[in-house]
């Protein structure tokens, strides 16, 4: 299956298939933006033996660990938590990103992740770029590299108006599609060219990155196995066995057109 939100469905499936009564909660964790009590009020208010809470912040998923209701972590801050989890491990995929760009020249690149991937510290994907920023001798800030922002449509473009105000980037890495496809509209209407002017990677594949030219540079990772690892959990915990185990699957670094030499003079 290609990456992107299709395994959600395919596994809504799979888990009905095999006797499970699964459906999608009535409102996601974006929408309860990421706060643990709203999202605590939620799950009392539904009737469910079982959550799978898809990429959970850190504060989220240390509520779900200490619920009486089995849960488990797809993506999302689950390092340390005792909770059955599964994640693609994007870390070396970011850290082969960053040295591709650096290598082209690039020195002023910025990563735009969402709150819960920059907080309360930065993840583990987020810390593995910023590592290989200092490795090359290039000095970093979190205001700077891994900027703050409001999660919003109004939020996510006055930071790319902020970045690009003074000193602008030479390259963009940015965490989820739909942000990928906003910023390329943003360097669109302000007359900047992929690659020539900016160079682009997203964090993640989807379905429609085989309709672009130049070709999307991304990370990929196979949602197979994710899928198959909730329906074991999902099995397990029907039987009564306390499965909390947490796995991480093989993520690779895709090259594309959107990644070019830095800028001359930059």
């Amino acid at each position: 299956m290609p990456d992107g939100d299709g395994h959600k469905v395919e596994l809504l499936h799979l888990l009905n298939k095999a006797g499970h009564n699964a459906s999608f909660a009535h409102r996601n964790l974006l929408e309860l933006g990421m706060n643990p009590s709203r999202v605590a009020r939620l799950v009392n208010q539904t009737e469910a033996d079982a959550w799978v809470v898809s990429a959970g912040s850190l504060e989220v998923l240390e509520c779900f660990s200490t619920q009486a209701v089995s849960a488990f972590a797809l993506f999302g801050r689950l390092q340390g938590l005792p909770i059955a989890g599964i994640k693609p491990d994007k870390a070396p995929a970011f850290t082969a990103a960053t040295r591709q760009l650096v290598g082209l020249g690039h020195r002023r690149i910025i990563l735009l992740a969402r709150r819960e991937r920059r907080l309360p510290v930065p993840g583990r994907c987020e810390g593995a770029f910023l590592e290989e920023l200092e490795a090359h001798g290039i000095r970093t800030s979190l205001p700077y590299n891994l900027p703050d922002w409001e999660e919003s449509s109004e939020g996510f473009h006055r930071i790319l108006d902020s970045l690009f105000r003074a000193t602008p980037p030479t390259a963009l890495i940015i965490e989820e599609a739909s942000l990928f496809f906003a910023a390329q509209q943003f360097l669109l209407h302000r007359g900047l060219r992929v690659p020539e002017d900016v160079s682009l990677v997203c964090t993640d594949g989807d379905p429609h990155f085989s309709w672009c030219k130049p070709s999307i540079a991304h990370i990929h990772w196979d949602s197979a196995p994710v899928v198959r690892r909730i329906v074991r959990w999902a099995a397990n915990m029907s039987r009564g066995n306390d499965d909390r185990r947490q796995t991480y699957t093989k993520a690779e670094f895709i090259e594309g057109g959107t990644m070019g030499p830095a800028p001359k003079g930059q």
